[in-house]
């Protein structure tokens, strides 16, 4: 019988988890902030890499292997995402719902639906 946990939970789990993983091999002193968020940026570009000369359709029916190796890439980014957020004491389970607050205020439903221009522009 499996209990499904919040996403709370989940992301505290992941957090210790990798928190141990570049514990064991002494790479915390890699991980700083700034290396942390180029890194992040680095990962993004070869998730666009698959998508880079396709069309709008293509992008939506990759082959399964290029589909395993974006998914791939998105955990790298993930990773990446959580250990940059943990190094600056940042809980970014938090910091999204904070952020989706923000963003149902600028993007109403009445304004915002079906286009696809910036909130100032609204």
């Amino acid at each position: 019988m499996h209990i499904r946990r919040g996403f709370t939970e989940f992301m505290e789990d992941l957090v210790r988890q990798l928190r141990e993983f570049a514990k064991e091999r002494d790479w915390d002193q890699f991980h700083s902030p700034k290396n942390l968020a180029m890194a992040l940026i680095a990962e993004a570009a070869e998730v666009i890499e698959h998508f880079q000369w396709v069309t709008e359709d293509q992008s939506y029916n990759l082959p399964a292997d290029q589909l395993a190796e974006v998914a791939l890439e998105l955990a790298d980014i993930q990773i990446y995402l959580i250990r940059l957020a943990d190094k600056l004491g940042i809980d970014i389970a938090e910091a999204t719902k904070k952020k989706m607050a923000i963003n149902e205020i600028k993007y109403p439903v009445e304004k915002a639906k079906g286009t696809n221009k910036k909130y100032t522009k609204l």
